[in-house]
């Protein structure tokens, strides 16, 4: 696993990326109440407002007694619940170091639509690949990975600092480190046969934001930034 720490692509029209920040919040406050039980059992609360493939094509139902917005709108909700600690921490991290900058790029409105219009085709991707599937879709990995196709078109000259293996530092140019991780979600989503991972729903995110980036980039916002990589000694 490569987890990026840092990267030195400048921001240029956004002085603070408030709808990136948000995106964090948002995603921090709904996991401590749902894991506090303020909401109640979490696991029970997970199944109501995750993704079920089988509930959105009718083929099952949740009990009466979850609380659910309806199997429509979970393809959204979704997207702000996390299985555990270890998931939402990758996530955020990936969300802190990339979003700031394409939300730079796109301005601030259309980089939510960008990532939530990322994330819902995430969610259907994988719903359609798997609609028998009762075991709920949840996270912001879909959106996350719109936001990191994005990135890779925008700044691949760009220099990522991370670790690998959660120990291993890493100075790299962001198209070496970003596009490293898009071809390891394309290659687990070929041959991980235990589906633990929505690793379909990674790689309808990475297609959603590469076909989506021209539409929404600012137009003066340059394809594959000027920014060189400058090697280990800087």
């Amino acid at each position: 696993m490569v987890l990026p720490l840092h990267d030195d692509a400048p921001l240029k029209y956004v002085r603070r990326p408030i709808v990136n920040w948000s995106l964090i919040a948002v995603n921090i406050a709904v996991f401590v109440a749902v894991f506090s039980e303020f909401l109640g059992d979490p696991l029970t609360v997970i199944r109501g407002f995750g993704l079920i493939p089988a509930v959105l094509f009718g083929h099952a139902e949740l009990a009466r007694w979850i609380v659910t917005p309806g199997a429509d709108w979970t393809v959204l909700t979704s997207l702000f619940f996390h299985s555990g600690l270890g998931h939402l921490a990758a996530n955020m991290i990936f969300l802190y170091v990339f979003g700031d900058n394409v939300e730079d790029a796109m301005g601030s409105v259309r980089y939510l639509a960008f990532y939530l219009l990322c994330g819902v085709t995430a969610g259907l991707l994988f719903a359609f690949g798997a609609p028998l599937t009762i075991h709920p879709l949840v996270g912001a990995s879909g959106a996350i990975s719109g936001v990191c196709a994005a990135f890779i078109l925008l700044y691949p000259r760009s220099t990522i600092f991370g670790l690998v293996a959660g120990i291993i530092p890493i100075h790299a140019p962001a198209s070496l480190f970003v596009g490293a991780w898009i071809v390891f979600q394309l290659f687990n989503a070929l041959t991980d046969e235990q589906g633990h991972v929505g690793w379909w729903a990674h790689v309808g995110g990475i297609v959603a934001g590469l076909a989506l980036t021209p539409l929404f980039k600012r137009r003066d916002v340059r394809w594959f930034g000027p920014i060189p990589f400058r090697g280990p000694w800087g």
